[in-house]
């Protein structure tokens, strides 16, 4: 473990900053868009342009990569997410904020890239789990920091901007300084969508719709909060609770599938999630009455806390289903592609949720999340009816973060490691 940090740990540092200014800025943008008064369906537009970014950079990024190696790569994204977010203070428009966050969503997709594929270089067979902990614990946590600072300053303000901008830049202090060799970057190819899908068909649509679901959750959580009239620091508690309760529940999750068929975890995981969802509307009454009128917020978090433990591991027992059908040399491949089908489910969710709040209210957020689940839920059991369960001894639950990259897949200890770099031209870049 002491080795480990020694040798990463300004990869860990840089990356504790750059989570904690994309925690604050997740929320304080949700907030904003709606005290500028924003349109739900506008608000749902502009923050689905991260994820419609994420997917073209994670396209891009192995070529750029293998270009100008891992250090340039990460100051040159870092500073373009640093300036973007104070174009959002100056530049106050749906359309145009949907721009910049396309390329924040691009930025953070390389960073994210550049971090992963770095660790992977650090880690040995040996130690791969231990790395990949460690990792989710400086994401989780530093999110979780990052979305507390939502009391820094009031939305309306410059300030929160100009906070985010100097911690993301703080970012590059550590990366910059480092005396480590930066690594070869490695390709990583993913198995085709047929292939996939002819090895695990509900791994395919569940990631798909999953993706759809946590995309929505994650920029629009915010917005819902404040629409129900959630004071500052109330709208900062419930976004922490659901980055730590879903991180938490990672490790309890995985214990139980490793024991039982983990389409019944699956199954029974997005059904418990629809219902707390719909618990968390049946408890909301009057929340969005001024202070003094509104009923109490207790069992609304609750509920919610219930709601992310159920949900947020979901991709990690999905990606672990998937490997249960494939050969060991595969998993990485496999990962690759649940990923891509993550991404593309992404892209539509904060727009598509957006339509629901908009047609039913702000409760159309947990109808949303509710029906979704469902679907994966409903999808779970015509599978299980068609197909046997399979015992493959090389797969097994390892909890993974909701933003893994290709990279950052290879860090899970069951996985074959890629060897085969793309140039050497990145061994200069000491």
């Amino acid at each position: 473990m002491d080795k480990i940090l020694k040798n990463s740990w300004a990869l860990f540092l840089g990356m504790g900053f750059i989570m904690m200014a994309y925690g604050f800025q997740g929320s304080l943008l949700g907030v904003r868009a709606v005290q500028e008064e924003f349109s739900l369906t506008s608000t749902g537009f502009m923050m689905s342009g991260y994820f419609v970014g994420y997917f073209i950079g994670a396209a891009t990024i192995p070529n750029i990569i293998s270009r100008v190696g891992h250090i340039r790569v990460f100051a040159a994204f870092a500073s373009l997410s640093s300036l973007v977010i104070l174009l959002h203070s100056i530049l106050i428009n749906p359309f145009i904020w949907f721009l910049l966050r396309v390329l924040t969503g691009i930025s953070m997709v390389c960073i994210y890239t550049v971090a992963e594929s770095w660790l992977n270089d650090r880690s040995s067979n040996k130690n791969r789990g231990s790395v990949l902990s460690i990792y989710m614990v400086v994401l989780y946590g530093s999110l979780g920091i990052g979305m507390f600072l939502l009391n820094f300053s009031s939305p309306l303000n410059f300030q929160p901007f100009i906070l985010i901008s100097v911690i993301t830049s703080l970012a590059l202090i550590p990366i910059l300084l480092t005396k480590k060799k930066p690594p070869t970057f490695k390709k990583i190819k993913a198995m085709t969508l047929k292939d996939l899908y002819q090895a695990s068909p509900f791994g395919v649509v569940s990631s798909f719709f999953y993706g759809t679901v946590q995309s929505a959750l994650f920029t629009l959580l915010a917005v819902y909060a404040t629409s129900m009239n959630f004071t500052i620091l109330e709208i900062s508690i419930v976004t922490f609770l659901l980055a730590i309760s879903g991180s938490i529940a990672q490790f309890p999750v995985g214990k139980i599938s490793d024991i039982y068929d983990r389409r019944r975890v699956i199954i029974f995981s997005t059904f418990a999630s629809s219902i707390f969802a719909i618990l968390s509307i049946m408890v909301s009454g009057q929340m969005y009455l001024p202070d003094g009128l509104a009923t109490s917020k207790t069992w609304f978090y609750i509920f919610f806390i219930l709601f992310s433990f159920c949900s947020l591991p979901m991709f990690s027992l999905i990606l672990a289903h998937t490997n249960d059908y494939i050969s060991k040399e595969k998993f990485v491949a496999a990962g690759a592609g649940l990923q891509f089908l993550f991404g593309l489910g992404a892209m539509s969710g904060p727009f598509l949720c957006s339509i629901f709040m908009d047609l039913v209210g702000s409760n159309g957020f947990f109808i949303f999340l509710a029906f979704f689940h469902s679907i994966i839920g409903f999808f779970g059991i015509y599978r299980m009816k068609v197909r046997k369960t399979v015992d493959n001894p090389d797969s097994q639950f390892v909890a993974m973060p909701q933003t893994i990259t290709p990279a950052g897949i290879e860090l899970n200890p069951t996985t074959e490691p890629i060897d085969e770099p793309i140039k050497e031209q990145n061994k200069s870049m000491g």
